[in-house]
């Protein structure tokens, strides 16, 4: 019959495996969550920043905003964290936390850097445009929100250029769905589908193609005046673009519906405002192509770069907030 001591053994050894266990599986990546000052946790994270440990650093700064969540180094922590989130393309861990950021601190002089936080961790997750485009269209969703919000912030213009690109992709979709139809001869929704980038997005690279097919499903339909419309103003905008001439073939194939020449260099007018003076846009085009992230390259820096300074590129990255790295004892309090 075991005595008391052996009892006793047992249960330490009991309590002891399970720990010694969880300590043998701990995934090598993990940090050990010990109480720690909040200048020693930033500065931690800072160096895992520097050293490309992204993963580390996102921790960490996760860390700052856990153990010390009324300190002043929190707030900023918290916007770190979704950079760093970022940085190793965990983008949805990146948007979720610049959107935690953004609903606490509305006010906050780093919200914009946030929103722009968030519409590059849709932007860089875009796919090609034979897939399901919802992120495209979070994506644009949350670029516009940021120029609505900024118009006069750094990361403007950036969004501005990608809401461009992000158009020209929903466009490449309607295209590329537009073509299927016409393959499989169903006219009808073919046309519907270059219509609807004639009416949403004329201002992208693919408008005159669309003009073009639009005018193909129109003579297949027998609608033959839409089928003349659609090539006039094909004709009236993109007078010298490869389009154009394939539709002016397939008129010419009907004598009664065929079109004059129309000059190459001749003034073009907008679409749907006969007339107007305006510039021509690009001309061919085929499927959208748009590489996510390919504009923006972000890398860490020495130092928290302020967010309210001119870029030094037309193509501003993506970098930390203002911040200065607080001393081991911990920031000052005050004020």
């Amino acid at each position: 019959m075991p005595t008391r001591q052996s009892r006793a053994l047992l249960l330490a050894l009991a309590v002891a495996l399970p720990l010694s266990a969880c300590a043998r599986h701990r995934a090598k990546g993990d940090l050990p969550y010990v109480a720690r000052d909040v200048g020693t946790l930033y500065s931690a994270a800072r160096q895992r920043l520097d050293q490309a440990r992204y993963k580390e650093a996102a921790q960490l700064f996760d860390e700052v905003e856990r153990q010390h969540p009324y300190s002043v180094w929190a707030r900023r922590a918290q916007l770190m964290s979704a950079f760093a989130y970022y940085l190793d393309h965990d983008y949805t861990n990146s948007i979720q936390s610049a959107q935690r950021f953004i609903s606490v601190h509305p006010g906050n002089r780093d919200a914009a850097y946030a929103y722009y936080l968030v519409a590059l961790g849709y932007y860089e997750q875009i796919q090609d445009v034979t897939r399901d485009q919802k992120i495209t269209r979070q994506a644009l969703d949350a670029l516009g929100e940021l120029t609505r919000r900024y118009p006069t912030s750094r990361y403007a213009s950036d969004a501005r250029l990608k809401i461009d690109l992000v158009n020209d992709h929903l466009a490449g979709k309607e295209m590329e769905v537009g073509r299927f139809y016409e393959r499989r001869g169903q006219w009808l929704a073919a046309s519907m589908r270059f219509r609807a980038v004639i009416d949403g997005y004329q201002t992208t690279t693919h408008t005159p193609e669309a003009l073009m097919r639009l005018t193909e499903c129109y003579q297949a339909l027998g609608v033959t005046e839409e089928a003349k419309k659609a090539a006039a103003v094909l004709g009236r905008n993109y007078p010298g673009t490869s389009w154009y001439d394939h539709a002016y073939k397939l008129m010419q194939e009907h004598p009664a519906q065929a079109l004059p020449a129309v000059p190459r260099g001749e003034q073009p007018v907008p679409l749907g405002t006969p007339g107007a003076k305006a510039q021509s846009l690009p001309g061919d085009s085929g499927t959208a192509k748009i590489k996510p992230g390919g504009t923006v390259t972000p890398a860490p820096a020495a130092t928290d770069p302020d967010p309210t300074t001119a870029p030094t590129t037309a193509t501003p990255a993506p970098a930390g907030p203002a911040t200065t790295t607080p001393a081991n004892t911990g920031p000052t309090t005050g004020g």
